[in-house]
């Protein structure tokens, strides 16, 4: 998914989205229609700027305002000279209010219809999916289910209109089956559920209009969930004093790397490192100290047999990461238990996650857990596919049965640290990332923010920022193949680049 333009921050649920809509034309006095003619003109201003060549256009239209803006759209299409085909789903005389008077518009244009029975073929060079929209919550139902599978095995590009008909705004949630954008025009409002999940593999290019409603309309609602925003990194790196002493920027303990698993550690040592640690230290097993110093000298490398090494390590650490490669043996659970006992701020990660999830009230507000989806299945004791089909809720629940900050990752992160504020989520990165270690990276950057006195919430969305922009850069040689230690070079520019 990318972005056409600069998009808001503020992301919405369903319900809010109507009781903006209410306002805007109940407190506003702005006619509803008047809000979708903006909506379909604005549409059809997208449909002609990317697909420019397009002289034959399928527009299909559900029952509801969705469909509204589809007759618009037609209707614009028809006005300009191209050949429409408009397959209607339903019966146009059961329609009523806005989307009534757009169906009538659309006819007034000469739009000819099409209802729809089974199939319909499609020849066309652009589809304008406006089957279902915004508020789906149940899977979808024939013969939605069908029309939409008809669009996508036409193999032609989609146009999505507010969001592509069987993905849930609120969840990002592929209900069944969902139509595949490669350009999805919203609008008044973005809707938390396009940005994870199956959210932004279906709605493809993003483009946004506010459709011109007041700023008072948006004082009404607070938002959901909050997009995280590159401008964040500038100005969080200040140049540092002239006499800076390493001791200045703490000292990060990572703890893991039993056998066969030495890698994680090391990259997230070496990624604490590159964001700006003054000391890093590593506790592993014997086997895997000669690795690492050979492939990061400036760590110091511990091999440790078990809890009472562990304790002498923790004197003077500033923060510790505990997880990478850590494991699931005695040895794994000895170590975790010393660390939990200290009252040092932790970041938890991978196995530590997993043996924690296995501990009865383990719960604690000094910490920060990175679980991806099946860690944190784990944690709530439910499948992956509960996780997935609704990640806000589950992000809130880890957040509430452990404390601390929770950050989901996956398409589409998402950030907890406290049930009173929004949640934050990280739209960034590309499908390179989906690559072993890419976690211990970012473990390891989290970890060397917190010691360089970073809070626990600022942490994880400085160091997800610099994960992804960093991912991205590390990209322009090749999504395909590119490895968590690819990004170690573009960190370093990160934390030192100037407004």
């Amino acid at each position: 998914m990318t972005h056409q333009q600069e998009l808001p921050r503020d992301l919405y649920r369903a319900a809010q989205l109507r009781a903006l809509d209410h306002c805007a034309i109940n407190e506003f006095g702005i006619p509803g229609f008047q809000l979708m003619r903006r909506a379909g003109q604005f549409a059809f201003k997208q449909l002609v700027r990317r697909w420019p060549d397009a002289k034959r256009i399928s527009i299909w239209c559900g029952a509801g305002n969705n469909g509204g803006d589809g007759y618009l759209v037609a209707g614009l299409a028809q006005q300009r000279g191209l050949s429409v085909q408009l397959v209607l789903m339903g019966d146009e005389q059961k329609l009523t209010g806005d989307a009534a008077l757009a169906c009538q518009w659309a006819h007034g244009c000469g739009v000819k219809f099409t209802r729809y029975q089974n199939s319909v073929n499609i020849d066309a060079d652009v589809v304008v999916d406006a089957l279902l929209g915004t508020g789906l919550d149940q899977a979808v139902r024939a013969p939605f289910d069908q029309a939409i599978a008809d669009i996508n095995d036409s193999q032609v590009p989609v146009m999505s209109l507010d969001t592509p008909s069987g993905i849930c705004s609120d969840t990002g949630c592929m209900l069944g089956v969902a139509v595949q954008a490669e350009m999805t025009v919203t609008f008044i409002a973005l809707k938390q559920g396009l940005f994870t999940g199956k959210g932004p593999e279906c709605c493809g290019d993003i483009v946004f209009d506010d459709l011109a409603v007041p700023e008072e309309v948006y004082a009404r609602q607070e938002p959901a969930a909050i997009r995280l925003d590159a401008e964040l990194l500038k100005g969080v790196f200040t140049p540092r004093s002239r006499d800076a002493y390493k001791g200045d920027f703490g000292h990060v303990l990572v703890v893991g790397g039993n056998h066969g698993l030495g890698g994680a550690v090391i990259m997230a040592a070496q990624a604490a490192g590159r964001v700006g640690a003054g000391l890093v230290s590593v506790a592993t097993r014997p086997e895997h100290v000669s690795a690492l110093l050979a492939r990061c000298p400036e760590v110091m490398a511990q091999g440790i047999a078990g809890g009472d090494e562990l304790r002498t390590l923790l004197v003077g650490k500033t923060i510790v990461v505990v997880g990478p490669g850590l494991g699931a043996d005695d040895w794994a659970r000895e170590l975790l238990a010393v660390v939990l006992e200290a009252s040092l701020p932790l970041l938890v990660d991978a196995d530590a996650l997993n043996l924690i999830a296995t501990a009865d009230d383990k719960s604690r507000e000094s910490w920060i857990m990175t679980p991806h989806p099946g860690e944190a299945a784990r944690l709530l004791q439910c499948s992956v596919a509960d996780i997935q089909a609704d990640r806000f809720a589950a992000a809130r629940a880890i957040q509430l049965r452990y404390g601390g900050v929770v950050l989901l990752k996956g398409v589409g992160s998402l950030v907890v640290g406290s049930v009173a504020e929004p949640v934050v989520l990280c739209d960034g990165g590309n499908p390179g990332m989906a690559s072993g270690g890419m976690g211990d990276v970012l473990s390891g950057i989290v970890g060397g923010l917190l010691a360089q006195g970073f809070s626990l919430d600022r942490a994880v969305h400085v160091g997800m920022l610099l994960h992804v922009e960093a991912a991205d850069r590390a990209a322009v040689a090749g999504e395909r193949g590119m490895q968590a230690t690819d990004l170690l070079p573009y960190l370093r520019e990160l934390v030192n680049q100037k407004e």
